[in-house]
């Protein structure tokens, strides 16, 4: 496969670039992908949705929170190249800039996860502000309105742990990968009780950015049946863009690339850079209204 070229797979039409002075105005949005039930395509998609960000031009940050550290993998990130982790900055041995990585991806990096994270929750219990450590390791980048970022996406585990918490905590708003398959509405109803949860008690004002539906079979009639139950349970939070189930999708990370990287043609690949066009444009509804 060819290097990594932005303007191969764009979509059309591609999303006009903001204003260099609104970008600087704006803090970057930070959105935790989170889903308590694995195997929906929760990695896949903070993997490719960033890369489909950057290559509109966007400058995306991963960070890499679940101990499997399959996004750090995804990305092309050798084990042997993570001496600073996102366990260092939840234990505040590292800054954010301190723990960064580029990627070969053009506008796009990452924090890396080792598997220290696998031990960092007991590590947590006893700790100051346990549920704030991301939020607080954001906190400068945020609040200066880092020019050099535009977007931060968190990959949590896919369980509600004091590492998930803190995504939650830390993030402006939550996007949920959501499989087409029998049990996704029962999994549903629980995130949506946790979401509950974490604004009565520590974030209050987390929003839900949206629900994408991944793993969709054409030739299977439940996926149709699950995309029409979601969509009446959530209405227009559910993201217009599908994700289907595709075998290139399934094979890149093995390569140590994101999809629209390995085979930027595949279904998967348009479907991703389909959903960043769609929630760029959705954002600007919304800044509009």
């Amino acid at each position: 496969m060819s290097d990594f070229t932005p303007t191969n797979i764009l979509p059309t039409p591609i999303p006009a670039p903001l204003p260099t002075s609104e970008l600087v105005k704006q803090p970057p949005r930070i959105i935790a992908i989170a889903n308590q039930k694995g195997g929906v395509g929760k990695t896949t998609t903070a993997i490719n949705l960033g890369t489909g960000l950057a290559a509109i031009g966007r400058r995306v940050l991963v960070v890499d929170l679940d101990p499997q550290g399959n996004a750090s993998t995804g990305l092309g990130i050798d084990r042997r190249n993570r001496a600073v982790s996102s366990y260092d900055v939840l234990m505040g041995e590292a800054t954010i800039a301190e723990a960064q990585v580029e990627t070969a991806i053009p506008g796009l990096s990452i924090i890396p996860s080792t598997v220290d994270l696998t031990g960092a929750e007991l590590e947590l219990i006893d700790m100051p502000r346990r549920a704030y450590r991301l939020r607080d390791a954001l906190a400068d980048t945020v609040t200066d309105a880092d020019e050099s970022l535009d977007y931060v996406l968190i990959d949590s585990p896919p369980s509600l742990n004091l590492l998930t918490v803190n995504a939650l905590v830390a993030a402006k708003s939550i996007l949920v990968p959501l499989q087409c398959e029998f049990f996704a509405l029962e999994g549903l109803s629980m995130l949506m009780s946790t979401i509950e949860r974490i604004r009565k008690s520590f974030n209050a004002n987390l929003e839900i950015q949206g629900v994408v539906l991944t793993m969709y079979d054409k030739r299977n009639n439940l996926s149709d049946q699950v995309a029409e139950d979601v969509r009446g349970f959530l209405g227009d939070k559910v993201y217009e863009t599908i994700i289907p189930r595709n075998v290139r999708v399934s094979e890149a990370p093995s390569h140590g690339k994101p999809a629209l990287v390995y085979d930027h043609k595949c279904a998967g690949s348009l479907a991703y850079m389909q959903l960043a066009s769609e929630m760029l444009r959705r954002e600007r509804l919304d800044a509009a209204a």
